[in-house]
């Protein structure tokens, strides 16, 4: 049975901020999902431990890295937190970047298929695992190898645009940034904090962007207000949900929401406060 994620899931990035206080607090404010950026990989303990803080949640790795992680030891985690706390770990898998894994980053589309092999021929079911796709090849092989696809840094056009490729049932959860002020400026400056390093600068992420109408004067330096505005929601707290609506509108099942605070922030009292707005 696919894992109920609900229509919407809380980010945080790096691992470490996925702790068992915030997961709790997540799940008792009532998202579906926490999921987990960066790459948590190794024995997935850090989500082992959330996953035994909490009763209904569900967590999500987004993503782990198939250079970083073998596909083998990841299997054997997955069953083993399976067992403990069945149907509540979804793996998202993704190749990472050309610029940050080097040598080992080599023919990505054919890895990624031997990847995904590996982890079914460890014991993963097809229904347990999505993949970080933005371009069309990815996010059919989505729709074709795995439960779905998990978009980072897209926006509701790129929503649009990946469920038609994907069809209509394979799972699409897009993530979304959110700051909680009206303050353009304040908003920016952590959107930028969030965007601008490292993803302008990796191909993957630019090309994705370019996809979606962005200009190269859009990409450069510190990102142009709008993209940084188109995306990360902020202002009223009607406008920010009515933004985030916009991906459900678009075509995905569930979105994931990174709020953004600053650097040493415990984002749980931001996701506290966004709950009601979304209904949740």
């Amino acid at each position: 049975m696919p894992l109920q994620l609900g229509s919407y899931g809380a980010f945080v990035t790096p691992p470490r901020l996925a702790t068992e206080e915030l997961a709790a607090g997540v799940e008792e404010a009532g998202y579906g999902t926490l999921w987990v950026g960066g790459n948590p990989g190794g024995d997935l303990g850090l989500l082992e431990r959330a996953l035994r803080a909490t009763i209904r949640l569900v967590l999500a790795t987004g993503i782990i890295n198939i250079w970083k992680d073998d596909a083998a030891d990841i299997a054997a985690a997955w069953r083993r937190i399976e067992e403990a706390t069945p149907g509540r770990l979804l793996l998202g898998i993704g190749v990472g970047h050309h610029e940050t894994d080097g040598a080992r980053y080599a023919k990505p589309y054919q890895a990624l298929l031997d990847y995904l092999d590996e982890l079914e021929a460890g014991g993963v079911p097809r229904t347990a695992t999505v993949i970080g796709a933005l371009g069309p090849r990815v996010l059919a092989m989505s729709a074709e190898r795995s439960h779905g696809a998990h978009p980072y840094l897209t926006t509701p056009r790129h929503t649009r645009q990946a469920r038609e490729i994907l069809g209509t049932e394979a799972l699409l959860a897009p993530e979304h940034k959110v700051v909680l002020t009206e303050d353009a400026e304040v908003a920016r400056a952590l959107g930028r904090d969030s965007v601008v390093h490292p993803y302008l600068s990796l191909a993957n992420y630019a090309n994705s962007l370019r996809r979606q109408g962005y200009t190269d004067d859009d990409l450069a330096g510190e990102g142009s207000d709008r993209l940084i505005d188109d995306l990360v929601a902020y202002g009223p707290s009607e406008r920010i949900v009515a933004r985030l609506r916009e991906h459900l509108e678009a075509g995905a099942d569930h979105l994931a929401v990174q709020v953004l605070v600053p650097r040493g922030t415990d984002p749980l009292d931001g996701f506290r406060r966004l709950a009601p707005l979304l209904g949740l």
